[in-house]
């Protein structure tokens, strides 16, 4: 059962998992680029509850890490505090934030899959990208299973992927996993899952259909 949970990026989707986490009863450390001091000051303003510490401090017990920053700077995170780490990767391509990235421009290859080249040991689970950071905290519903919105996952790593699955459960969505990591190119930016609010049985047929689009396309 998770405990503690590690956040990098305190950023609006950083900060706004951080709160859904706190709300949901998790222990929550949160971490900047650069010394805890430095964002002390804001994280007790917009995250109350959090800790802070410095990125290698705050994953070094953290039962699961959500990597939140922009993805333009995820090679600015060290691949060795994260090494046999389940590790969220809640991160999304925009290029008028990040720019056309040339390492993300294979439009056959989900930008989890070069994340997770880059972190090689640790446990890559794609969630938590394909929802806007305010609805985090506003669709989720932890007094009921009515009504949930459900968010998917990724994994090629199946016990990752059941943390995660645990992860969004408390949060207050109804988990929907998608299979492996490459599954995951289905609810990036510009998808219809991307773009959509579903239910657990819209998010699966939206999977399905992903699928077979996959498939005639190759």
């Amino acid at each position: 059962m998770l405990t503690k949970i590690a956040v990098l990026g305190i950023g609006r989707v950083g900060a706004a998992v951080a709160r859904t986490a706190l709300a949901a009863g998790l222990d929550v450390t949160v971490a900047g680029s650069g010394a805890a001091e430095d964002i002390a000051l804001l994280a007790e303003i917009v995250i109350p509850g959090a800790k802070v510490a410095a990125a290698a401090d705050a994953v070094a017990d953290a039962d699961l890490v959500v990597v939140a920053v922009p993805l333009h700077k995820f090679r600015s995170v060290d691949p060795a505090i994260l090494a046999g780490r389940i590790v969220v990767d809640a991160m999304n391509h925009w290029a008028p934030i990040d720019g056309e990235l040339r390492e993300f421009s294979d439009p056959d290859v989900g930008t989890s899959e070069v994340v997770a080249a880059y972190f090689a040991e640790a446990r890559i689970v794609k969630a938590l990208n394909h929802i806007g950071y305010h609805e985090i905290e506003e669709d989720a519903r932890r007094d009921s299973a009515d009504g949930r919105r459900a968010l998917a996952y990724a994994s090629d790593d199946a016990e990752a992927a059941a943390s995660v699955h645990e992860l969004l459960d408390r949060f207050g969505f109804d988990p929907i996993s998608a299979g492996p990591l490459a599954v995951g190119i289905a609810f990036e930016s510009g998808t219809r899952i991307f773009t959509s609010r579903l239910d657990a049985a819209g998010m699966r047929q939206a999977l399905s259909e992903a699928a077979e689009d996959s498939a005639l396309a190759a």
